[in-house]
């Protein structure tokens, strides 16, 4: 039998005190529902069907760039039963399993939904819930069993005093075959205090028609967590990290301290790369293999490559190569491109320049659209003058060329090959291969200056 995925994130989240959709607010580095999404992919469902609605166009947009998503408007807030009667209208045909789960439950691991899937098949259940074991149930639906069989959702403000002692609760993902539940949402109803339409409501009818409903139990309580304020958020997000931490020192990277390194979901670390505390990767990060990162380094959507050292240092949208130093202090802006064996040092700053092979900055220096050809020098406190307040131009600077210390190179302007300007220059033209440039005003000596002024 096929299967569709319906996740809901129709909710406006008033606790979040946002004006964003809370499904959209970042766990460890990425949407809630994107994680979420990434989950029930494993499943391989036929239809991943989400259901939106305050800020649907933001939700949208986010997810736009995957086709697998079909999107439905929940335009009543009308509750879970309400969204899912929505989310069906997408199906011709209700011969499959459906599983439903909330868009803010980004802690939920795709291997529980594969087992949870699993039951669901060799049970022959009708429906199939999610459910945990908590020390303190206050506040959950119970979940009442008769011969380990589920037979009632009882909500909290419903139940009795036997009735709240039961320690199992819903843990708010359930798995349905599509023809019974199909039929069931035609019986439910809205009658009660917020006139909503609840999802748990088939578990009833379909017990009082002799369907059976299987629990599977959970063994992390922590992945039925929900966001529903940025408290919440920032303890999902915490776990994530840890979670993720620890994945990567099983693949083989070295952290010296786990608990203060922040690494979000999509980073990619290679073997043997040393990660300090203080270190913040984010976005699309790869890094390769043997690389050192130490703290107060933050790298963002860049690729590292192996053997990499780097301190202290901003790195943003840029490509490193193989046994590359940078830092301390050190930004990489983005399209900053450094080839094999670059030094880039102390408060050097580059945007939209290629450095090649072997090319050295040492410090305090800015290389702004610019290309540096290889073994180059650059000296300290050298600035590509790359802006007229109107347009950017490039700097070329070739081969084995030396910058003397305090060289301004206005562009556009290219140095050639083995070429040396002198320091404190202002380079205002092109320099040929194999030359000195040399630009400086007169220096004028008073002598006993300080006693004539007097």
């Amino acid at each position: 039998m096929s299967l569709v995925t319906i996740i809901l994130g129709a909710g406006k989240g008033t606790r979040m005190k946002s004006n964003i959709p809370k499904v959209l607010h970042k766990a460890n580095g990425i949407p809630m529902i994107s994680k979420i999404i990434n989950q029930v992919k494993t499943l391989l469902p036929n239809k991943n069907i989400i259901v939106t609605g305050h800020g649907k166009e933001m939700v949208q947009d986010i997810l736009k760039d995957d086709d697998s998503l079909i999107f439905v408007e929940q335009k009543e807030q009308l509750g879970t039963g309400h969204a899912v009667i929505e989310a069906l209208k997408n199906l011709e045909d209700y011969n499959v399993d459906i599983i439903v789960l909330c868009g803010d439950i980004p802690l939920i691991r795709s291997q529980t939904l594969e087992s949870l899937y699993s039951l669901h098949k060799t049970s022959d259940a009708s429906i199939t819930i999610l459910t945990s074991i908590q020390d303190n149930p206050t506040g959950y639906g119970r979940i009442v069993k008769e011969n380990n069989n589920v037979v009632a959702i009882i909500e909290e403000k419903e139940a009795n005093a036997e009735t709240k002692k039961i320690k199992e609760v819903n843990a708010g993902v359930y798995c349905f075959n599509g023809q019974n539940l199909k039929k069931s949402l035609e019986k439910i109803n809205n009658n009660n205090e917020k006139k909503e339409y609840y999802l748990t409501d088939v578990v009833g009818i379909q017990v009082n028609e002799n369907k059976l409903v299987k629990s599977f139990i959970l063994e992390d309580k922590e992945e039925m967590l929900g966001v529903n304020s940025k408290i919440d958020l920032a303890v999902v997000s915490k776990i994530l990290r840890e979670r993720k931490n620890y994945d990567l020192m099983e693949n083989g990277v070295i952290f010296i301290d786990p608990n203060n390194a922040y690494i979000e979901e999509n980073v990619e670390i290679g073997i043997d790369t040393v990660i300090y505390p203080g270190v913040i990767l984010e976005g699309n990060t790869k890094i390769g293999n043997n690389c050192k990162i130490i703290g107060n380094t933050r790298i963002i959507d860049s690729q590292i490559l192996d053997e990499v050292s780097i301190e202290s240092s901003v790195i943003e949208e840029s490509l490193v190569e193989n046994f590359v130093t940078i830092g301390p202090f050190a930004h990489l802006r983005a399209k900053s491109h450094l080839k094999e064996k670059v030094h880039i040092g102390n408060f050097v700053e580059t945007k939209k320049s290629i450095l090649e092979k072997g090319v050295k900055v040492g410090h305090l220096t800015y290389l702004g659209d610019s290309h540096v050809d290889e073994n180059t020098n650059i000296g300290a406190g050298t600035i590509t003058c790359n802006y007229d307040g109107k347009n950017k131009y490039e700097t070329k600077i070739g081969k084995n060329v030396f910058i003397g210390s305090s060289t301004m190179l206005v562009a556009p302007v290219t140095i050639g090959d083995n070429a040396i300007t002198g320091a404190g220059s202002v380079i205002t033209k092109d320099v040929s291969e194999n030359s000195l440039a040399v630009e400086r005003s007169k220096q004028i000596i008073l002598n006993n200056w300080r006693k004539l002024k007097k």
